[in-house]
């Protein structure tokens, strides 16, 4: 995979102190990744990599723009993403993730690769219903929403269309 090695720092000479590298990506780089959501876009990316004894803080910053389908329309359009995340870097006898923030490399580990990490906070930044910007401030109507007005003019329609048969049954249910 050598356009993975665009996204790689070579974190073992690195001297203590803050370090600043900036990646561009394109559509190629989301064909590294089997079954992304994202299939085409560009951005860069923009990393402040604090580099101490015991671990490393790393501040991306992340100016996209992908290609999404509109569910309800299923045009194409293209979505902005500004995304500022920050990952912690604890050096360690193992590599493990220990949360959604916070990463454990072994201490020997040469370099450190950010494909997997951009790749991550840009999908993240999608959308859950992806809606063209042209039906931004339009109301949407759900036919499955009903008030309990609904409900009471049925209730009563029911009533009269009752099936004689069944009126003894509602008489003793009554009682």
């Amino acid at each position: 995979m050598r356009a993975l090695d665009n996204y790689r720092i070579d974190i073992y000479k690195l001297p203590n102190k803050t370090h600043s590298f900036d990646f561009e990506f394109e559509n190629s780089f989301f064909e590294l990744f089997e079954n992304s959501i994202i299939e085409k876009g560009k951005g860069t990316c923009h990393l402040e990599l604090m580099k101490e004894e015991t671990m490393m803080t790393a501040d991306f910053q992340i100016d996209a723009e992908v290609e999404l389908i509109c569910d309800r329309s299923l045009e194409p359009f293209m979505f902005p993403i500004k995304k500022s995340e920050n990952l912690l870097i604890k050096f360690g006898e193992e590599d493990v993730e220990l949360g959604d923030e916070i990463i454990s490399i072994h201490r020997d580990t040469q370099s450190l690769n950010i494909a997997q990490n951009i790749f991550e906070y840009l999908t993240i930044s999608i959308p859950m219903k992806k809606l063209h910007p042209k039906f931004e401030g339009e109301e949407e109507t759900d036919d499955l929403i009903y008030s309990s007005d609904d409900f009471v003019e049925e209730e009563e329609e029911n009533e009269e269309t009752l099936d004689p048969r069944w009126e003894a049954l509602r008489n003793l249910k009554k009682q």
